[in-house]
């Protein structure tokens, strides 16, 4: 049995330690709103929140997460966050597979970085997007980073 704090709820599943901490979000807590896409950790679309830091949940195992997950459902509660916003605004996703793994490294990329250049955006969202909308990934993210300074 593993005990996990997701999105603010403690859970317990049945599951083994090595478990690869997506599948246990997809299929033992049914949130699937992180994507299995490339299972080694390249994509990015398994991006969750331990802690308040972005992870590949697809490399990490069950059974060594110690603090608090955030998935994509447990971002914003009862309104959208920022970004969320920002990404529709900028009409971000087209497939949308990617989204939620992108909107995740983009929360916690403002989070330790209130104003990040280009570069920096850059280099802290090294998520894949097979539809190429990194332009409006950029400006969604200097959106929500000017929204949240107010």
């Amino acid at each position: 049995m593993i005990q996990l704090n997701v999105n603010g709820v403690r859970r317990t599943i049945e599951v083994e330690p090595d478990t690869p901490l997506l599948w246990a979000l997809r299929e033992h807590l049914q949130l699937p709103g992180t994507k299995y896409g490339c299972g080694i950790g390249v994509c990015g679309a398994c991006t969750v929140h331990v802690d308040g830091r972005a992870v590949r949940s697809c490399l990490l195992p069950v059974g060594s997460v110690k603090g608090s997950v955030v998935t994509i459902e447990g971002v914003g509660g009862d309104q959208l966050h920022p970004v969320q916003s920002a990404w529709i605004q900028h009409q971000v996703p087209q497939c949308g597979y990617c989204q939620s793994g992108q909107i995740m490294a983009a929360i916690a990329l403002l989070s330790h970085n209130a104003n990040p250049s280009d570069e920096e955006i850059h280099q802290a969202l090294d998520n894949i997007c097979r539809c190429g909308t990194y332009d409006r990934i950029r400006q969604a993210i200097h959106a929500a980073a000017q929204s949240m300074m107010k």
